[in-house]
Formats: structure tokens, sequence, C-alpha cells
């Protein structure tokens, strides 16, 4: 790619979409320009060409993105095949041991969720597809990492705001380190109240038909349920089972 095939226009256009969040739905120009460090003026024409476009609303000061803007996430789901395969046997599972499961794909420093399988609500925020939580602390997160070339992960830690959501929480680089070493050397993941404190999890990679991984499986629980230690007698066979089943159709 030359440097003239950047379109930097469309680069600060996206920058501010992702500005938006279930924790700032609604920003005023200033929060944008602080948030995305662009200039005011350039912010401001970023948000009122969405504003026409009606991919954002405005009352005068607050801007909040539309609807229409699902269709921007819309068009990545509907064109891979992965959620629509994986969704019918995150349902099974969920049914078959009365647990959440989901599935999700890395995407930089962060897991997005592809599909999930809901038996109840067991963290303070709502998960569904497009959700997004940080991989150095989400079992789903550490398989994906762990499966990645040792430098390529720490590059990624590198760039990763590593803060502790819990007392539980590792953020040490080298302890990530170790522990993604152990996750590759074991084949799974187990996170104990790191993310949100009552929840434990449990993932494994999900690989296709020429053994890349190209996703992960979880099972989350309540900690006061079933503790981390018995997650991996509790879950893993049945995970495994769900991503060798797979493998052979995701090609």
């Amino acid at each position: 790619m030359q440097e003239t095939d950047f379109v930097s226009g469309f680069a600060r256009g996206l920058k501010v979409i992702e500005a938006f969040g279930e924790a700032t739905p609604k920003l005023t120009i200033a929060d944008v320009a602080r948030a995305t460090e662009l200039d005011r003026a350039t912010a401001r024409r970023c948000l009122l060409t969405l504003a026409e476009l009606g991919y954002a609303d405005h009352d005068g000061k607050f801007f909040v993105l539309t609807p229409k803007i699902l269709r921007l996430g819309h068009a990545y789901l509907s064109a891979t095949p992965l959620p629509h395969i994986v969704q019918p046997f995150l349902d099974k599972l969920s049914e078959e041991v009365h647990q959440s499961a989901s599935a999700s794909v890395l995407d930089g420093t962060e897991i997005v969720y592809i599909a999930r399988a809901s038996q109840k609500r067991v963290m303070s925020i709502n998960l569904m597809p497009g959700s997004r939580l940080p991989a150095y602390c989400a079992s789903m997160g550490r398989v994906m990492l762990a499966a990645l070339p040792e430098e390529e992960a720490r590059v990624l830690l590198e760039q990763t705001v590593l803060k502790a959501f819990t007392p539980n929480t590792k953020t040490d680089p080298a302890e990530l380190m170790q522990e993604l070493a152990r996750v590759r050397d074991q084949g799974f993941a187990v996170i104990d109240q790191e993310l949100e404190l009552g929840l434990c999890s449990i993932a494994v990679p999900l690989t296709n038909d020429r053994g890349r991984v190209i996703a992960a499986l979880n099972i989350g629980a309540p900690a006061a349920q079933v503790s981390a230690d018995e997650m991996a007698e509790r879950y893993l066979q049945p995970l495994k089972a769900v991503a060798k089943s797979l493998k052979p159709m995701l090609r």
C-alpha cells in the first residue's frame, strides 16, 4: 500500500464512530475531539457528515449514533459464515451444560463476540454479538493470544492498557506471558473472576480444517455455583467436542 492510497478523511471518520460506546452513548464535539485526538474543526465536520448521512443524530449539543450504524457491523456478520455455523452448536451446548456459551474472534487487543447463547445473565454488562472485551483478561482472549507467535502476543500486550478490573486481574506483562505459555501447553484457558467478580469462564480455541485458530469458544458460570478449579472438570470436554465437530465445517 502506498502512502497516497490512504484516505485520511475516511480514517478520521471511523475514529469518530469508534469514540461512541456503551459508556459514551452521547458525545459533544469537544468529547469526540478529546477521545480521538482530532482538532475540534475536524471532529465537527465528521460528526455533521455522519448526521447528514443518517448515521448520527444531534440536538445542538450532543451527538448520538442512530440504528443505521448497525448496517456497518451487520455487513461483517452477514458476509462471514462463521457466526451462522457456530450459533446452533452454541445453543445446543448451552442447553446441555445449563450455562452461557459464546464464540469470539480476536481484533487487535480485544475480542469481539460473534455468537452467544445465554442461559442467564452472569455479567453486569449485556454481552451480545458485536460486544468487545479486553483480550488479556478474558478466557477467549487468552486462548487466541496464546495461539499467536510469542513475540506477536507480547506486542499486543504492550499495546494494551492493562488495568485491574478486580483484585484477581493479572496485569503484569511477564505474568501474562507466563499464563499464555501455560494456556498454549494445556490447550485451554480458565479465568477466575479477573474480568468481573463472581464470574468464572473457560475457553478453548476453534480451529479450521487446516488447524489454524480462527476463533474461540467459551462457557461462563457464576463463581458461587462453579469454582474456577471445577471449570475444566465440568466443561472442558463439552467445549472440545463442539470444537471438534465444527473443525471440518470451517474451510
